[in-house]
């Protein structure tokens, strides 16, 4: 069975949550994302010992930070996941799209095109 999500979703794949990077998730809103989901592994799961309370950590510095820059951190969630909820990641990933949805496109590209180029597409991706 293949897992049915939004197809404007792309995903950025890692060896751990843990090493994602605060650059990488605003380099994502600044190439035009919408919005952020990152997916770690269960608490008490990971391979790599703390990556995924790492990872949270992060995340919930950028959410600050989004909230102050006014692209606002609810547009960055994190959740965890085991690698057997190919479903549950399927079903976020489509809330994640809707909430975005209903947020609008990225505050740093609402008046312009995706990305500043000169393509049709208004707003950026998740």
């Amino acid at each position: 069975m293949r897992l049915q999500y939004a197809t404007n979703i792309r995903i950025v794949e890692m060896t751990c949550s843990g090493n994602i990077d605060h650059r990488v998730i605003l380099n994502a809103f600044e190439e035009g994302a919408d919005g952020v989901f990152v997916a770690g592994c269960m608490e008490g799961d990971c391979h790599f010992l703390k990556g995924n309370i790492r990872a949270r950590k992060r995340v919930n510095a950028v959410k600050k930070l989004l909230d102050e820059i006014g692209i606002g951190g609810d547009r960055l969630e994190m959740y965890n996941l085991s690698s057997a909820q190919g479903g549950r990641f399927a079903e976020i990933a489509n809330d994640i799209t809707a909430k975005i949805k209903d947020l609008g496109p990225n505050p740093l590209f609402k008046n312009s095109s995706c990305c500043g180029c000169s393509c049709s597409k208004e707003g950026g991706d998740q």
